[in-house]
């Protein structure tokens, strides 16, 4: 069932009680649309609550989709989306190398050759063969992200799926947070 809230400071909220929801959840959308997930066993009250409780980290979460729009290299002219698109290109040529064969050192997982791209639709990507693929569009991202992305990708050396045991690897080479991170990932978009 949904329903739309005008909340006093966040603006319009849609409330999503679902049998499917297994707990009270939060997410921000693209343009900045918060949403409030929560199983039917709850109250809308109590789900308002939380909102209230989590105030500070959605509009954290509205400030970072508002600077990576700002980013985007679509929003700009064709001359300046192109210089933008370069600058990015030397700078992820400068970083990644050497970022992904420290993070390969750190967890002992090795790969075989690195490759970077300006791929709009993945951060990463990893081949049968070993071979990783990263975005240049990861320069845009905090540091603590683009490692998680390569520790992900490293991962895909081990699993080429994203079986549970992928998963588990993950999160264990994360420090438990690999939910924490790909949540924060997802306030981030890559496409241009």
């Amino acid at each position: 069932m949904l329903t739309t809230v005008e909340h006093p400071r966040l603006g319009e909220v849609t409330l999503s009680q679902s049998r499917r929801a297994r707990r009270i959840s939060i997410s921000v959308r693209g343009a900045g649309d918060v949403r409030l997930s929560f199983p039917c066993g709850i109250s809308a009250r109590r789900a308002m609550q939380f909102l209230e409780q989590k105030i500070g980290w959605i509009e954290a979460a509205r400030e970072r989709l508002a600077q990576r729009r700002a980013a985007l290299p679509s929003q700009l002219p064709p001359a300046e989306a192109k210089a933008r698109v370069e600058e990015l290109r030397r700078a992820a040529r400068a970083d990644l190398p050497g970022r992904i064969e420290r993070l390969s050192r750190l967890t002992g997982l090795k790969y075989n050759k690195l490759t970077i791209r300006a791929s709009r639709t993945k951060w990463g990507s990893c081949t049968t063969e070993n071979n990783i693929s990263l975005s240049l569009f990861l320069m845009t991202l905090p540091e603590h992200l683009r490692d998680f992305v390569i520790v992900h990708e490293l991962c895909h050396t081990v699993h080429h799926n994203h079986s549970p045991r992928f998963h588990a690897l993950v999160d264990r080479l994360v420090g438990g947070n690999e939910k924490a991170l790909n949540g924060e990932l997802k306030a981030f978009s890559i496409r241009g």
